[in-house]
């Protein structure tokens, strides 16, 4: 029998909330259609779509991203804001549209306070200057009686927005980024635009373009940029046809957080920098099905599977054990584009990988634990897959891989237990103990399951509830009990300590 056991005192540390965070590109559907939809009966007065907004907001997100992406290279703030009918339509080079412009900056904030998110905004660093990111923190920011802040007003907003998160570029690493750079040239680049950024503000906080966090242009960056930045950025994508590498790649990603937290504290230990520099891994997902051309100007809009679900309740199981040093996270993306919503005119559905986005939003606590996992293995064939902005090596070397993988988070009073277990065997149920250690159950241990019939179960506007999720209860005391985890599913357990 499989064991898994707890310990309320080997606390790892406390759970950002911001690892909950999302992203929106103007990329398809994403926007356009997604969350934003003028001329809707399904809109409200500021066109954001009531449907969507209804789904979104059980995912709890507390940091938003935006506007790209490799959107953002391309993007000159100043074409969305002002009269929407009177901004300018623009050929959008980075994925192939057209962009209306009548959702930008104002909108997106707007979005935010409806959805209690807290507005992050990365620059354009391809075709943009430095002049330009300067004024749109001041036109965001700006309190004085200057030609930023002032033009905001105009434009209906008199109170400050306080975007406080500001991104430095997006993947200049990459050929595909309008105006890609080489890793010395984004540091000088970058150090000059943070240096006019941060004197127009210097509450705000920079997020500097890292890659896939082990990468030689992961250290030149880091090196150069420690001084000034307060993130990190990583961006992963992972996943292929066959379920378990699909959902074992997900370690990938704790192998990029491993790295790239030895090589920011190096930096910091070698330049004596004081202020924390954490890691935003600020785009990452399950997306393989729709990389070709084709399907990037179609708009990416890959369909999820329970497979998929599971690999991303491991991603989020590895933020948590590495929460000191992820700070932020966003999934890319939030609608319709690799995304955990699906819309047409007429309504939506909620794709697989959503249930288990919601459930850790909703009941992951303050503090995350050390938990011991003891089950049945598999190893992983030494291949290599195509994935993210560039090659995804396979994670066979970090094998054998446990069936079943797990966090546990805890309130700070020790007085409540969630345990989040993924059961990534295909084809069997393991039944399991947890042990509490020196805590003891009082109660009803909650217990909310995703599952389909199988891992290729898809949702569909025709099928909504393929893969869904269901509700139970435990009656428990003691210090120990037993829980059958089904195969291919998500078991999220509350329990009631002492």
């Amino acid at each position: 029998m499989a064991r898994i056991g707890i310990d309320l005192s080997r606390r790892i540390g406390i759970v950002d909330r911001r690892i909950f965070g999302n992203f929106v590109e103007h990329l398809g559907r994403c926007i356009y259609g997604g969350i934003f939809d003028e001329g809707s009966p399904l809109s409200d007065a500021a066109g954001f779509r009531r449907d969507v907004l209804d789904a979104v907001r059980p995912l709890r997100i507390p940091i938003l991203r935006w506007p790209g992406g490799n959107f953002v290279s391309g993007y000159h703030w100043l074409d969305g804001v002002g009269p929407a009918d009177d901004r300018l339509r623009r050929l959008e080079l980075a994925w192939h549209a057209e962009e209306s412009n009548r959702f930008g900056t104002n909108e997106f904030v707007r979005y935010c306070q409806a959805l209690g998110a807290e507005p992050y905004i990365c620059v354009n660093m391809g075709t943009g200057s430095m002049d330009e990111a300067q004024a749109w923190v001041e036109y965001c920011n700006g309190t004085g009686n200057t030609h930023w802040a002032n033009l905001r007003r105009k434009h209906g907003y008199p109170e400050p927005h306080h975007v406080r998160y500001w991104g430095l570029g997006n993947e200049m690493y990459g050929g595909w980024q309008i105006g890609s750079l080489s890793a010395e040239d984004y540091v000088k680049k970058a150090r000059a635009f943070a240096l006019v950024m941060k004197r127009t503000d210097p509450t705000i906080e920079l997020i500097g373009c890292g890659h896939n966090g082990w990468s030689d242009w992961d250290v030149t960056v880091l090196e150069g940029l420690a001084p000034i930045v307060d993130y990190h950025s990583i961006h992963l994508y992972t996943g292929q046809r066959d379920h378990y590498t699909t959902v074992f790649q997900s370690h990938q990603a704790e192998r990029a957080v491993r790295i790239c937290a030895g090589l920011i504290e190096r930096v910091r230990h070698a330049q004596r920098i004081e202020h924390p520099i954490a890691i935003a891994f600020d785009e990452w997902n399950v997306w393989y099905r729709t990389r070709s051309q084709q399907d990037r100007v179609g708009g990416i809009e890959e369909r999820y599977n329970l497979s998929d679900a599971l690999a991303i309740a491991t991603y989020l199981n590895g933020f948590i054990r590495h929460c000191r040093a992820v700070r932020i996270a966003n999934l890319a993306q939030l609608v319709n584009a690799i995304a955990p919503i699906f819309t047409r005119p007429d309504g939506l559905f909620l794709q697989t990988i959503y249930h288990p986005l919601r459930l850790y939003a909703e009941h992951t606590r303050d503090v995350a634990l050390d938990v011991l996992v003891d089950s049945p293995t598999r190893e992983l064939a030494p291949v290599q897959e195509e994935g993210g902005s560039g090659r995804v090596h396979h994670v066979a070397d970090l094998g054998p891989f446990a069936l079943l993988d797990a966090s546990a988070t805890c309130d700070r009073a020790g007085a409540g237990l969630t345990l989040a277990v993924v059961n990534r065997d295909r084809e069997r149920r393991h039944r399991v103990t947890i042990d509490l250690g020196e805590a003891e159950a009082t109660g009803d241990v909650l217990v909310s399951e995703v599952n389909g019939a199988d891992v290729d179960a898809v949702n569909s506007f025709e099928t909504p509830c393929a893969v869904d999720v269901r509700e139970g209860k435990l009656a428990v005391r003691g210090r120990r009990f037993e829980h059958e985890l089904p195969a291919h599913s998500i078991s999220v357990l509350r329990v009631p300590l002492v």
